[in-house]
C-alpha cells in the first residue's frame, strides 16, 4: 500500500490527510450518477468533520480527483472522487441540524443520521422497522464535542454554573450587572430548534434547571455565524461547539460540586468537562448499505481519529495524562496522581444498567491496544471507580469498586492485569447529583499506568 498526503480545503480550514491506499476501490459504484451514499443530520458533524471523513474514505477507497462541492441548499456539500474507468462516486451531506438525519432515515432519504446527540426514544421507535438504532452496532461514536459557553474577548467574566446559564438564556438574568459584571443588558446567542448543539444545551442547562430559552434569543442554523456574532458584540453570550470557537472567548463551567472546568481537550476527552457530548453516526442495522459501512468503519479507525482531531473535535486516541496533584483531591487519589499518569478515557455505564455503555465497548479495545503497544499489560494498571451520593457512604464506595471490577473483567479477556483496584464512592463529582445525568456521569472508572 502506499502511504500520502491529501491536503483538502474546507470553508477556511485545510486538513490534511494522511492515508494508507489500495490499489482500486472495492465497494460498489453506481451507474446512473445517482449519489453512493446519503449522510444527513448534525451541522456540527456535518459542516467540516462529515465531508474530511468522506473524502477520507474516498481516497482509501483508490478513488481520485476527490473534490468538495457547494451543495444546492445552505450548509449541504457534495464530495465527488473518481473510480475504475472514470466512474463518478457521489457522496451528499445534509448539515441541517441533528433531528433531521432521522427524519431523513424514515423517509428514505438518507442512509446514515448524524447526530450531535444520542437518538431520542420516540426516533428509535419511528425507525424500528430499520433495525434497533440504540444497538452496539448502530450506534457508533466517533467524537467527542464540548459545548462552549462563549462571550465577546474582552468581558471580564471568567466561569457560570449551570444554574446561572439557565437563568441567563431563559432571560431570568437580563444585564451584566446581576452577574457582577459590566456592560448593561445581555444579548442572547443560540442554535435552531433542529440542532443538536441545541438540544444538549437545553437537556444539559435549561431543563434541568426547569427554563426554557427566551424568546428574545437570537437563533442560528450556521455554527460559525453564531461565534463570528458573538465575537462582535461586547454584550453577547452564546453556546457553539468546541471547534467554532473561534475569536470568541470561552468561560469556565460549574455543575454542582464539582470544579471549574474549562472545554479543554482532556477534560472534554474523558467526558469530564460538564457539557462535554458525544457525536454520533447511526447506522440503521437492517439497510446494509456497505458505504455507510464502510465510513463508520474508517471513522472509528486511527486515520478517521486523526481526522476528527484535525478537524477542532476531541479524538477518541488513548493517551496519558499528567494529572496535577491538588490538596482538595483525596489522600490516595493525590498519592496516586503524584506517581501514575490517567489515561484520557472514562469508563461509563448505560442508564439504569450494570452494563458498559456502547462507547466503553469499543473503549475496551482501544485502552488494550494502548497499553500492549506502551509494554503496560503486567500490573502496571490501576482502576478507579467513582459513583454518585448515597445515604451510606460505604455503599457508594461499595458499588464505584464494583465498577471498576467490572471493567477489569472485560480488560482481563485481554490479558491486562492490575496492580490495583479502587473505589472512590461520590468523591470528586464532575457533575451535578441531583438530576439523573449527572449521577450518570458521575458512575464512572478511570484508569491510571505508572
Amino acid at each position: 500500500m502506499l502511504r500520502t498526503l491529501f491536503p483538502v480545503l474546507f470553508g477556511s480550514v485545510l486538513v490534511t490527510l494522511s492515508l494508507a491506499l489500495p490499489a482500486q476501490a472495492s465497494l460498489p459504484i453506481p451507474t446512473d450518477g445517482s449519489p453512493t451514499l446519503r449522510i444527513q443530520g448534525s451541522n456540527t458533524i456535518g459542516a467540516q468533520l462529515g465531508p474530511a471523513l468522506v473524502v477520507g474514505l474516498m481516497r482509501e477507497q483508490g478513488l481520485h480527483a476527490v473534490r468538495v462541492e457547494t451543495g444546492d441548499h445552505d450548509n449541504e456539500q457534495r464530495v465527488v472522487g473518481l473510480g475504475p474507468a472514470g466512474r463518478v462516486v457521489i457522496i451528499d451531506v445534509a448539515a441541517h441540524g441533528s433531528g433531521t438525519g432521522f427524519t431523513a432515515l424514515k423517509a428514505g432519504q438518507a442512509d446514515l443520521a448524524a447526530s450531535s446527540r444520542p437518538i431520542k426514544d420516540g426516533e428509535a421507535s419511528e425507525l424500528a422497522s430499520l433495525g434497533d438504532l440504540k444497538s452496539h452496532k448502530a450506534e457508533q461514536v466517533i467524537a467527542i464535542d464540548g459545548v462552549a459557553v462563549i462571550l465577546h474577548p474582552d468581558n471580564p467574566l471568567r466561569q457560570l454554573n449551570t444554574e446561572q446559564l439557565a437563568r441567563i438564556f431563559s432571560g431570568e438574568v437580563r444585564t451584566w450587572e446581576e452577574l457582577g459584571a459590566t456592560g448593561g443588558a445581555i444579548h442572547l446567542y443560540a442554535r435552531d430548534d433542529q440542532s443538536g448543539t441545541y438540544d444538549t444545551f437545553k437537556e444539559l442547562v435549561l431543563l434541568k434547571h426547569g427554563k426554557s430559552l427566551a424568546g428574545t434569543a437570537k437563533r442560528f442554523e450556521s455554527s460559525e455565524q453564531l461565534s463570528d456574532d458573538v465575537s462582535h458584540d461586547r454584550q453577547g453570550i452564546g453556546f457553539i461547539g468546541l471547534p467554532y470557537i473561534r475569536q470568541a472567548r470561552a468561560l469556565a463551567i460549574v455543575d454542582g460540586d464539582s470544579r471549574p472546568m474549562l472545554p479543554t481537550t482532556s477534560l472534554i476527552a474523558t467526558e469530564d468537562y460538564p457539557l462535554s457530548r458525544r457525536l454520533y453516526l447511526y447506522l440503521p442495522p437492517l439497510l446494509h448499505q456497505r458505504w455507510a459501512q464502510a465510513l463508520v468503519q474508517f471513522a472509528q479507525s486511527p486515520e478517521g481519529q486523526a481526522i476528527v482531531a484535525q478537524s477542532g473535535f476531541v479524538a477518541q486516541t488513548v493517551q496519558a495524562i499528567k494529572v496535577l496533584p491538588t490538596a482538595e483531591m483525596p489522600e490516595g487519589y493525590r498519592a496516586l496522581a503524584q506517581g501514575a499518569e490517567r489515561l484520557s478515557v472514562n469508563f461509563r455505564f448505560a442508564q439504569g444498567s450494570a452494563t458498559l455503555d456502547t462507547k466503553a465497548q469499543l473503549d475496551l479495545q482501544r485502552v488494550a491496544d494502548y497499553l500492549k503497544a506502551h509494554n503496560l499489560l503486567d500490573r502496571r494498571v490501576t482502576l478507579v471507580g467513582f459513583g454518585d451520593a448515597k445515604s451510606d457512604p460505604a455503599r457508594a464506595a461499595l458499588l464505584s469498586k464494583l465498577r471498576a471490577m467490572a471493567v477489569r473483567r472485560e480488560l482481563l479477556k485481554s490479558d491486562v492485569t492490575f496492580r490495583d483496584i479502587r473505589g472512590m464512592g461520590d468523591e470528586m463529582p464532575v457533575a451535578d447529583n441531583d438530576v439523573d445525568e449527572g449521577r450518570i456521569k458521575n458512575r464512572r472508572v478511570e484508569v491510571w499506568v505508572d
